[in-house]
């Protein structure tokens, strides 16, 4: 198409936005270093604005001693806060025998958070959900007479013990006057509770008086929940898709607006499985919440039930995130970030099921979720795509949590937004949706954003949008030196070495990189295509994206990354100096620098500054400022004799639950089941910090065990079933390790995402293959 016949460009208007002042919330600290307070529009520490970055992971759920390298990971995923349930039945199984010990160890947690560099957010219930038995009430509980999760005096005595024996544990790790480093910067009352807004009152009031004293008060304001005026920061959520829906639905309603730009904080669908849900037109508007728009549970994955398996994609969860970050989030909050395994308490199972009056079977060990960290520590893919974002966050979230959204006005066949002032701001684009409905690419696709002072055409020509991008580009930001730079690339981070400021962009795939440089001369400009227009520097790089694509204005060095390598980006101290590194692999910051994953495979790992000392080989510079050098690989892989089962067995077909709904089969079923003996050798345990066995594997449900102890199980859905060996290793050498698994029905009504169930005629079960893989780590200094 013609320049002259070219449509006329998407079109937004950017005016100044409605000025900032403290939100009329009851909470905040008063002035003091570190103070938190609430504004308007964003959460403020020290005096400036701060992007909270959120990860939920369950320290009760994983082996004490994993938890500093786990919470090293996260931080190193771009998160600032840890955000943690505290599960009642695991504490309190038996009334009056409160534990704190081992996995339990609450202040431990925090203290290794604190350690490690993270605030604390901790979720005190009493009722927490979490997928758990009674939703985290013990059975005694449960079972007591008494109207739960009300103002019911006598539930409300218990409630007071269960925050006594809390406040106990977390004593001085609070954040505030007189502890302004105290980790613990945030509690969140109850879990979904929709209808008791005077019961949430007393529950902070009562968690006061035994001396839980928080900077910020939360609790879930999804589901249409009445909250009490002024006492709490309401918090929401955002999922792609979920196991709590029925095995009849595809990609549920739902789904369509945590992908498109929207100042609709409320999902009704989230937990309306457990409750009366309120009609679509109840939803909460943006524009009516005079505080910031603060979330806690954007999907990082989804678990899967019995009846319902959902497939969620990594790329679904980068863009889900995105998209909350255009919608106006000031908070990003992830549930799940790291994955658990439900635990085999003294008197029951701890998973939610059909057995303890839920809609819905889940599996007794696996509350994986597909984290962006999985339950044995592996990092996925969207672990890095999610730091590409947290790390801009990191290094320009100050400036972005102050912009309002801005939405074109009308239909648009491309889901876009701007958050901007009169000034600058990023514009947002989203053109991916899951597999199950994917967007379409768009031709001739320009944007036209009016500020006070300039009216910007991004980018200079229109291009075609391919289906399942999504970005974010700056809008006359400043970078290093220079003052205002728009760019149809995503800034990843930044750091200052001797020679200036070097910033790393993250093309757009399918997108020509275009540098625009205002107040600017031409001639300060090295690298690429330079042309001149109204005043504006534009810059089309001569190289493809990659290490040795840069772009000089001055001593501000561009550095244009493709997207994976975008997606290797990682930031934090070598040796005490601040430092990038670009490793395409699993890794995490220690106390003196980087640590990675060793791969059976040679790979490169480039730094910047160059490191101080190593025994790696250095490698031929690829551009002005890396310095790169080669990683040996060692052999991390062994196969062993896939398990074979004779004779596939189809589970009983069961329903039941509150909403009759597939039942999974039961211990009995499974013991029906001849077992399958797979072959270890001792030897292999020493290989390793940790050992995962992986079943690539198609049936129905499947469980590993050692003699009577479970270690392991999965509902298939198209995953790998990994677990680490390594802590079973005494258990496996006494009593073996064997599976027992039920066949694929062909008749089965469990959903199963169609791009992954099998097609089959008759029942199915087989292991593709089984693989044992050693996981080793690397100091790199």
């Amino acid at each position: 198409m013609s320049a002259s016949t070219s449509p006329a460009p998407r079109f937004v208007r950017i005016v100044e936005p409605t000025p900032v002042g403290l939100a009329p919330l009851d909470m905040g600290d008063c002035s003091f270093p570190g103070s938190i307070r609430l504004t308007t529009r964003y959460v403020e520490r020290d005096g400036r604005p701060w992007f909270p970055i959120m990860a939920e992971y369950h320290f009760s759920r994983d082996l004490p001693e994993s938890w500093e390298t786990e919470l090293r990971k996260i931080k190193s995923g771009g998160v600032n806060i840890v955000a943690t349930y505290l599960l009642w039945i695991l504490h309190e199984e038996v009334r009056g025998q409160v534990r704190w010990d081992g996995a339990r160890d609450l202040r431990r947690f925090i203290e290794t958070a604190h350690r490690v560099g993270l605030k604390v957010v901790i979720r005190i219930g009493p009722w927490a959900h979490g997928e758990t038995r009674n939703g985290g009430f013990p059975d005694w509980l449960q079972e007591l007479p008494i109207a739960h999760r009300t103002n019911d005096p006598a539930y409300l005595a218990l409630a007071g013990e269960w925050y006594r024996a809390i406040a106990e544990q977390v004593s001085g790790l609070f954040h505030d006057e007189a502890n302004p480093d105290g980790p613990i910067v945030g509690v969140q009352i109850d879990n979904e509770l929709y209808d008791q807004p005077e019961h949430l009152i007393t529950l902070r009031e009562l968690a006061e008086e035994h001396g839980i004293r928080a900077s910020l008060w939360t609790v879930t304001g999804w589901g249409g929940a009445q909250i009490p005026a002024g006492r709490f920061l309401l918090v929401y959520a955002g999922y792609s898709d979920a196991f709590w829906e029925e095995s009849s639905t595809g990609w549920p309603s739902f789904g369509k607006m945590h992908f498109t730009f929207n100042t609709v904080r409320d999902d009704l669908s989230v937990g309306a499985d457990l409750r009366d849900a309120p009609a679509e037109g109840e939803a909460v508007d943006a524009v009516d919440d005079p505080w910031p728009f603060a979330t806690c549970e954007l999907g990082g994955g989804m678990q899967v039930a019995y009846h319902r398996r959902p497939h969620v994609a990594p790329a679904d969860v980068a863009a889900l995130a995105l998209v909350k970050l255009g919608s106006g989030s000031a908070w990003q909050g992830y549930y799940l970030y790291h994955g658990a395994t439900q635990v085999i308490g003294g008197l029951s199972t701890t998973q939610e099921s059909h057995a303890t009056g839920y809609p819905n079977d889940l599996p007794l060990r696996d509350y994986d979720f597909y984290a962006p960290i999985g339950r044995n520590g592996e990092e996925r893919e969207h672990f890095h795509s999610l730091r590409r974002q947290h790390l801009l966050l990191e290094t320009y979230g100050h400036r972005l949590a102050t912009y309002p959204t801005v939405l074109p006005e009308g239909s648009d066949d491309v889901r876009w937004a701007v958050r901007g002032d009169e000034n600058g701001g990023y514009l947002f684009i989203n053109n991916h949706q899951p597999a199950i409905a994917p967007l379409a690419g768009v031709e001739d696709v320009q944007f036209e954003v009016e500020f006070s002072e300039r009216t910007l055409r991004v980018p200079e020509h229109p291009f075609a949008l391919r289906s399942g991008v999504f970005a974010a580009w700056p809008l006359r930001q400043p970078f290093g030196s220079v003052r205002a730079v728009t760019a149809t690339a995503q800034p990843v981070t930044e750091i200052t070495v001797e020679s200036g400021t070097v910033v790393l962009l993250a093309a757009t795939a399918g997108v020509p990189v275009e540098i625009r440089f205002e107040e600017v001369d031409a001639g300060e400009v090295r690298g690429g295509h330079v042309r001149e227009r109204d005043g504006v520097v534009i810059v089309t790089p001569t190289h493809e994206p990659g290490l040795d694509c840069e772009v000089v204005v001055g001593d501000t060095t561009f550095v244009i990354l493709d997207s994976e390598t975008a997606d290797a980006v990682w930031k934090g101290d070598i040796d005490g100096r601040s430092s990038i590194v670009i490793w395409r692999g699993e890794g995490w910051f220690d106390e003196g620098g980087f640590r990675l994953i060793e791969r059976a495979d040679s790979a490169v790992i480039a730094v910047l500054p160059a490191l101080h000392d190593t025994d790696m080989s250095s490698l031929e510079s690829v551009g002005s400022h890396f310095s790169r050098y080669e990683v040996v690989g060692r052999d991390v892989l062994r196969s062993l004799k896939a398990p074979v089962f004779d004779i596939p067995a189809i589970a009983p077909v069961v329903v039941g639950g509150t909403a009759d709904r597939f039942s999974a089969p039961t211990d009995e079923d499974f013991a029906a089941l001849a077992p399958v003996l797979l072959h270890l050798e001792d030897a292999w345990f020493d290989d390793g910090d940790r050992l995962l066995l992986e079943l690539d594997w198609v049936g129905d449900a499947i469980r590993l065990s050692s003699g009577d102890e479970l270690l392991a199980d999965q509902f298939w859905s198209g995953r790998l079933l990994v677990i680490d060996l390594a802590p079973h290793r005494e258990q496996i050498r006494r009593h073996g390790l064997t599976a027992r698994a039920f066949a694929w029905s062909p008749d089965t009504g469990v959903y199963v995402d169609p791009h992954f169930r099998p097609d089959a005629s008759e029942p199915t079960l087989f292991v593709r293959s089984a693989e044992l893989r050693a996981v080793r780590s690397r100091a790199i200094r």
